[in-house]
Parts: structure tokens; sequence; C-alpha cells
């Protein structure tokens, strides 16, 4: 996707949610000149996760559907000590691999620090900024609550030249940390906590990492957020419900540093998946905690995990357009997700063998040293994915699942006299088991019908099982990993400890699963389906071992369980 214009123009498409229809207005009416600019504004503090994404295919949609709309990448950079330049690079490369390209419309509110601190002292000399060198407990104090009222502090009435110097030698490094700090001069009486008098400056001797020690004081969120805005030329700054409670601060520093531009704040529910937390102090927990394996494993819901789980950054745009936008918050099931996961991998994912249980199979009427080569498709239905050879020989290895000692009724694969199909091959039929001391079934024993071979028997016979197989001899070994809901609870945000409800069952390792030789130069990250079990993906995080192992991105529908629910 392009961040510079689309064909479509607003009197072209139907609006879809309140947004576009905001927007759309705000075009024909010529608000901002017409123009539409947009803007994702990610502290570089962590990784992006589901919610991310949510707000970036908001954020960045929105304006690509405006002839002449662009929108802008910028990292609100105002707090050194938890931002790192890897994730900076991390964040972009995530939104490219979703599908976004900023082009050159990449910022850092750290550019704007020399703008900002202008602003500041111009809010100090209109008497609209001061200086308080009270301590964070007593401005906490001071502020009151809900139900108590502010209480000016002592500093509040400086002069213009005393705060001037005070906040001259903020800026000179001349102060500790903590010393002292500026604030707005609004209102400590006020209704809305966040207009009793709040801060804009800190200090904070901590070197940034693209400033370096240039700034010994650094703006805060509410102070930057809007400002930056205007000094990109936002229109239209759409962010989460979370910041509602904040409009009316935004537009007031908007109002008292006599900005140019006035970009509108707009709110929108942020996306919320039941057995899943998105906190960054939690997501912090399970990484340092050891209960995943880092950033990108698969249960995360980071845009890194997400991908390595498979899923393609199609899909995670398609479901993000499906929830839509609205005014409410609310709880999706993470199945939608799955679910558009899925469709996607259908159209789009060849398919191939793999046996995640082995079971061995003798086919006692086979001949010996016979091999017979299988030209399968990679997609029935769809020619455009071509077709691979398969080998097809005497003992071949079956899923254990597909095969019951004491069937019962309605079973349409393996069991004693039970005859199958071998997709893509042959019917055999089941003659016996074999067990080994402890009881346990080790081997099957079947006969073939070599008429079969490639087509329907010769007779006509109607065959309703089909199982899928590999050939002993040729089949690769592969290491398989199965991944389940990291929590055992729909909301684990809801719990005091999220850590208590993770699922133990979360993650099985398979270690002798077997595959078909195709799949033995498999590039990582290429996705496919396992015919009958699920869509798989080749794991990067172990093609440098040169170890063959594959995730489960997504199960296919199972009627079969459905049916021994019941």
């Amino acid at each position: 996707m392009s961040h510079d214009a689309t064909e479509t123009t607003p009197e072209d498409r139907e609006p879809t949610d309140f947004i576009r229809e905001m927007i759309a207005e705000d075009v024909r009416n010529g608000k901002n000149g017409g123009r539409v600019v947009t803007r994702f504004p990610p502290e570089p503090s962590g990784y992006l996760h589901i919610g991310h994404a949510f707000a970036i295919n908001v954020n960045f949609s929105v304006a690509s559907e405006i002839e002449g709309g662009v929108y802008n990448l910028r990292f609100d950079d105002t707090n050194p000590e938890a931002e790192e330049v890897e994730y900076v690079e991390a964040i972009q490369e995530d939104i490219r691999w979703l599908g976004f390209d900023w082009g050159n419309r990449l910022f850092f509110a750290s550019d704007y620090f020399p703008k900002l601190y202008a602003y500041a002292t111009q809010m100090v000399e209109d008497g609209l900024a001061y200086v308080d060198s009270c301590d964070a407990d007593a401005i906490r104090e001071n502020r009151g609550n809900f139900y108590k009222p502010g209480v000016d502090c002592p500093h509040r009435e400086r002069s213009v030249q005393e705060n001037l110097e005070w906040l001259g030698k903020m800026r000179a490094g001349e102060l500790e940390d903590g010393a002292c700090v500026l604030r707005a001069k609004i209102d400590m009486q006020n209704a809305d906590l966040n207009l009793r008098d709040p801060l804009m400056y800190r200090i904070r001797h901590f070197r940034h990492q693209r400033t370096g020690d240039e700034w010994p004081i650094y703006p805060l969120y509410d102070f930057s957020h809007g400002l930056s805005d205007a000094i990109e030329g936002v229109t239209h700054s759409l962010c989460s419900l979370e910041f509602l409670d904040h409009r009316p601060l935004y537009d007031w520093f908007l109002e008292a540093c006599k900005t140019e531009n006035k970009p509108q704040q707009t709110e929108f529910a942020r996306l919320n998946l039941n057995y899943t937390i998105t906190s960054k102090r939690n997501l912090l927990k399970l990484v340092n905690g050891g209960h995943v394996s880092g950033w990108d494993d698969p249960r995360m819901p980071t845009v890194r995990g997400m991908r390595r789980l498979g899923y393609p950054p199609e899909a995670i745009r398609r479901f993000c357009t499906e929830v839509g936008v609205t005014k409410r918050d609310a709880v999706i099931d993470i199945g939608r997700l799955e679910h558009a996961v899925r469709d996607h991998l259908n159209a789009t994912c060849p398919r191939v063998m793999g046996v995640l249980h082995p079971l061995k199979v003798v086919i006692e009427n086979y001949p010996e040293d016979q091999v017979d080569e299988l030209d399968c498709p990679h997609h029935p239905g769809d020619e455009s994915f071509g077709s691979r050879t398969m080998p097809f020989s005497k003992v071949i290895y079956v899923e254990r699942d597909d095969f019951i000692e004491n069937p019962p009724k309605k079973w349409h694969r393996l069991g004693p006299g039970r005859e199958v199909r071998l997709k893509y091959a042959c019917l055999v039929t089941c003659t016996r088991a074999i067990k080994n001391d402890d009881g346990e079934i080790v081997e099957l024993r079947c006969n073939w019908d070599p008429e079969s071979l490639g087509g329907a028997p010769a007779d006509g016979r109607k065959v309703r099982g089909t199982i899928h197989w590999v050939s002993a001899a040729h089949a690769v070994k592969a290491q398989v990993s199965l991944y389940d809901r990291l929590f055992s609870v729909e909301n684990p945000g809801a719990e005091e400890d999220p850590i208590a409800v993770l699922n133990p069952n979360s993650l099985e390792v398979l270690t002798d699963c077997l595959v078909e030789p195709s799949l033995s130069t498999i590039e990582p990250g290429t996705r496919v389906q396992f015919e009958r079990i699920g869509y798989f993906c080749a794991d990067p995080s172990l093609a440098e071992t040169g170890q063959l192992a594959f995730i489960k991105t997504v199960g296919l529908r199972d009627t079969w369980a459905k049916q021994g629910k019941k």
C-alpha cells in the first residue's frame, strides 16, 4: 500500500464508519483546504501488538482512501529511559510487513524539541506556564481528586522573569532530576483533573537515543503530542478512547501556543481480543519471566509473534477492517481473527502431506521393491499451483488417530476390516493390528487394490474414508510445534495476576513427525496446508540450525471433533 493518493475519491466511496463519514464531510466542506493527513505515533519502547495493528490499519487506511490523502509515521520519542533504537527499527519493519509504506513521511518528536521548547518559553512569557519546585508528592497532593479540588502551589504566582530564569536553568542542565517541573497554568479547581495545571516538562539527565545529551529536559506526552501533530500538518488525529478525557487538554495546548494548524482529535474503540492481553507491562512479565520464548513467541499477540505463527499480513488487515471502527469498547472473539487467517490460507496455500503422530503401515501384497511416483496437485481445483511427485511404497506411515481398533458406527477411517483411500494413491484394507508387549499398537498390516492406484476401483464400489500418508523410505523427519491459547480464561486482563491463569497446555512440541520429501528444501516462513490437519509455517527461528521445523498456524474445521463432543 502506498502513502500517496489512491484512485478513490470521497464522492465515489461509501463511508463505512463515523470516522470516514467525518473525513468525507470535512473534504466536501473544504476544511483544512481539503487536505487529509493522519498519523500513527508509537512510542519506541516495545514491540507492536495486534492492538497497534488495528490502529495502524485505521490511521493509514482512512487516509489512503482519500485522493491526495497521506499518513505519517511519527515516533513519540520523549521518554529516553524506555526507548531503544532496536524498537524504532522493529516497528518500521513490522509496519512494512503489515503492508503500509509511509514513503518519506517519517518523523520523530525529538526533531521538534527546539520548537516545543520555543512554544513552552512563549507560554511562560504569556503567563500560561510556570516552574514548580515542589516535589512529586506535593504536586500530586495539591492536584486533589474527583472529590477534592486542587490547591494552588506556592510557586504558581512566580513572575514571568523568575519563571524564565528557572526554565533556563532547567534547559542548561543546572538542576538535578526532580528539582522542578514546568506546568501549564490553567485552573487548579477545574472539574477535569487533566486541566489542573498539567506538567509540560520534567528534568531527566538521560542520554537520548537520537539527540544524545543535548537535552536534560523532556516534554510530557500531553504537551508534545498535539503540538507534534500541528507541526507536521496533521489534520485528523485519530486515537483510541483512552485519550478521550485528554482531548480538552490537547485543544488547550493548541490554542495556548497559537499554532497555525489545528488538528482535530477523534477517538475510536481500541481492539480487545479474548484470551489475550496487550498491556506492555504484562507482556514484559511474560518475556522476562520465561513464560514465553521471547517477543516473537507465536503465543504472543505481537506482530512479530503473529508473523512467526504464520499469520499473513493480508489476513490481519482484513480482520481489522471487518471488525470496524466504533465508539464503544468491546471484546472480539479471537476466533474471528483465526477465521480471517484460515480463509486467506485456504486460497493461497499449497497442499502437502505430513504425519504428526506416525503409525507404521505395511501393505503386505504390495511388491517389495516397487515405488510408484504419483503426480499430486498442490491445490486441487486450482491448476496455477502446479503439482509435485509423491513416492508410494510398500511401507508407509499414517496418522495414529486415523485408526481405531473398535471403531464406532460412523467411523470412516482405518479399523479392522475397514477399507479407506490413501489420498492420491489407492485403496487399502486393514487386516490386522500388531501390538507390543504393553498392548500398544505399533504397526498395521493392510492389503491394497492394485486396480485402484490413482483412480476409482474397477468394480465402482464407494469408499467414504480418505486419509493422508507418507512413504517410510522417502519421508523427512521434522519437528512440529502446536500452539494453543496462552491463557485459560477469556479475560486474563481482568485477573489480578494474568500469569496465574496461563494455559499449561499452550505448547506441545512433536519431534518425530514425518513430512513428504518435497518439503526438505522449504524456505523459512513458507506457509502450507498439511492435508486434513491444518495450516503450518516453516519456522524461521530454526532456519540457521538446519533443522526442519514447522509451526501450526491454525487448524481445519473438524466435523468429527464436533460429532465426538456430541
